[in-house]
C-alpha cells in the first residue's frame, strides 16, 4: 500500500493539530498524517468555544488539567505573539453573590495558588466594581491574567505549521473501521483504506467509539452536553468589560451560567448544561437515534441521573425558558434585561462517564497496542492544547519507540 504513514491522528481539533505539531517538531523525517471526518478543521469542540485562556484556577492541584492549563496557557499566548495572533489580557472575576459561597471561593483562591496561577487577588465590592462596574457580589476572585482568543485562528496557524512541516490533512475522511494486518493498521474510509504503524485519536465527542475501535475500554463513555449561549446586543455590551463567573459547585465539571468577552467584541453569556440527542446536537431537536441508545442503555447515565436529575431538570428548564436564563444571569449583572439578550450559538461538550455513573473531570490519555486514545479532553483543552500535545508525544515516543532510525521514511 503506498499511502502507509508513520503516525496518523485521527481528528483536526485542536488537540489533534498540537499534537501533531509537536511531533513534526520532535521527528521532522516522520511521514505524518491527519485524518478528519469533517470538510474542514476545527469544526465541533474547537470551533464551538467561548474563546477563553484559562489561567488554571480551577482545577485539583497534582491534576492534569491542573498542571498542563498553567502550561499551556503561557506556550498558547507565546504561540500567538509568535505568529501574530490577537489576543487580549481581559481577566475574569468570580464572583460570590450570597456568604455561603465564600468558603468555596476561598478554596477556589488556594487551588489557584497551588497551581502557581500568577497575580490572583480576593476582592471586595468596591474592587469589583472598579473592575466590573455593572457586576453585583459580595466578594470575588480577580485572575487579571485570564484572556481571549479566537481558537479558529489558533487552529488555523496550527495546521499551517503542521503541512509546512511536512504533515498532511485529509478532510473528509470519517474513520469507519480500524483493521490490524501485521504491525500495522488499517484505517477504513469512505475515500479508501489507510495504512499506519501507529495510530493518535483525538476525537472528542467520538472518542470512546475510536478507542473500541482499536480494543480499547468501553469505559468511560461519551455522553454529549449541550451548551446554549444567548449574546448581549451590541448596545449593551458596556455592562461587560471582560469575564464574569459565578463560584462553581466543586461537585460538577461544569462553571454555570456566566458573561463572557469575545475577542471581536461580542460577549455571551450561557451556557446551560444539557443533554444532548445527537453528538453532534448543536440545535435543541437535533436527534441521532444511535446516540441515544449508547447513551440511555449505559448503566453508567442512570447512575449519574439518579444523582443529579434535579439538576439536570433546573438546566433543562433554563434551556426552553429565556426568563429563567436572563435571572440567572441578573445575579451577577442586576441591570442586565431580557431585552438586552437575543439567542446565540451553541456547543456540545464530549463529557467521559464511567460505569459508576461519575463526571470525569481530569484529561484521560490511555495506551491500546499501536495506539494512543485520548479519552477525556473537556475545557480547558483549548487552552492546554500545546500542553498536552507534548504529553502525548512524550508517551507516544516511549510506546511506539520513536527515533529517526524507527521511522518508515521512503516506504522501508
Amino acid at each position: 500500500m503506498n499511502n502507509a504513514a508513520d503516525v496518523t491522528i485521527v481528528g483536526a481539533g485542536i488537540v489533534g493539530l498540537a499534537t501533531a505539531m509537536e511531533l513534526l517538531e520532535r521527528h521532522p523525517s516522520l511521514r505524518l498524517r491527519i485524518v478528519e471526518k469533517e470538510p474542514r478543521i476545527a469544526s465541533h469542540q474547537t470551533g464551538h468555544n467561548s474563546g477563553v485562556i484559562h489561567s488554571g484556577i480551577y482545577y485539583t492541584p497534582g491534576s492534569l488539567k491542573a498542571r498542563l492549563c498553567v502550561e499551556g496557557s503561557r506556550a498558547l499566548t507565546r504561540f500567538c505573539d509568535e505568529h501574530g495572533i490577537p489576543y487580549e489580557r481581559c481577566g475574569k472575576v468570580i464572583v460570590a453573590t450570597e456568604p455561603s459561597e465564600l468558603s468555596r471561593l476561598e478554596d477556589l483562591h488556594r487551588r489557584g495558588l497551588a497551581n502557581g496561577v500568577p497575580g490572583l487577588e480576593m476582592v471586595g465590592p468596591e474592587r469589583l466594581r472598579e473592575l466590573e462596574p455593572h457586576a453585583a457580589g459580595i466578594r470575588a476572585l480577580y485572575s487579571p491574567n485570564t484572556a481571549i482568543v479566537d481558537y479558529d485562528r489558533v487552529a488555523a496557524a496550527y495546521a499551517a505549521e503542521v503541512t509546512a512541516k511536512g504533515g498532511e490533512i485529509l478532510t473528509g475522511r470519517e474513520l469507519r473501521r480500524i483493521a490490524k494486518r501485521g504491525d500495522r493498521l488499517i484505517l477504513d474510509t469512505p475515500a479508501g483504506p489507510l495504512e499506519t504503524r501507529y495510530l493518535i485519536t483525538c476525537g472528542g465527542l467520538y472518542s470512546d467509539r475510536l478507542a473500541q475501535m482499536t480494543g480499547g475500554a468501553a469505559a468511560p463513555r461519551i455522553v454529549p452536553f449541550r451548551g446554549d449561549y444567548y449574546v448581549l446586543v451590541p448596545a449593551r455590551r458596556t455592562l461587560v468589560r471582560g469575564l464574569i463567573y459565578p463560584v462553581p459547585d466543586p461537585a460538577l465539571p461544569f462553571l454555570g451560567v456566566h458573561l463572557t468577552k469575545r475577542i471581536d467584541g461580542a460577549v455571551w453569556c450561557g451556557p446551560n448544561a444539557v443533554l444532548a440527542f445527537a453528538r453532534e446536537g448543536y440545535g435543541k431537536l437535533r436527534i441521532n437515534l444511535k446516540d441515544d441508545w449508547q447513551t440511555l442503555s449505559y448503566g453508567g447515565f442512570w447512575r449519574m441521573a439518579r444523582r443529579w436529575w434535579r439538576t439536570g431538570f433546573e438546566e433543562l428548564y433554563r434551556d426552553f425558558n429565556k426568563g429563567s436564563f436572563v435571572r440567572a444571569l441578573q445575579r451577577y449583572v442586576p441591570e442586565l434585561r431580557s431585552e438586552d439578550v437575543i439567542p446565540g450559538p451553541a456547543g456540545v461538550r464530549a463529557q467521559a462517564l464511567s460505569d459508576s455513573g461519575d463526571l470525569v473531570d481530569d484529561f484521560i490519555v490511555a495506551e491500546a497496542g499501536n495506539a494512543i486514545h485520548v479519552r477525556n479532553a473537556p475545557s480547558p483543552a483549548a487552552t492546554s492544547s500545546l500542553a498536552i500535545g507534548r504529553l502525548i508525544v512524550e508517551r507516544a515516543e516511549k510506546a511506539f519507540a520513536l527515533t529517526p532510525s524507527r521511522t518508515m521514511g521512503s516506504g522501508q
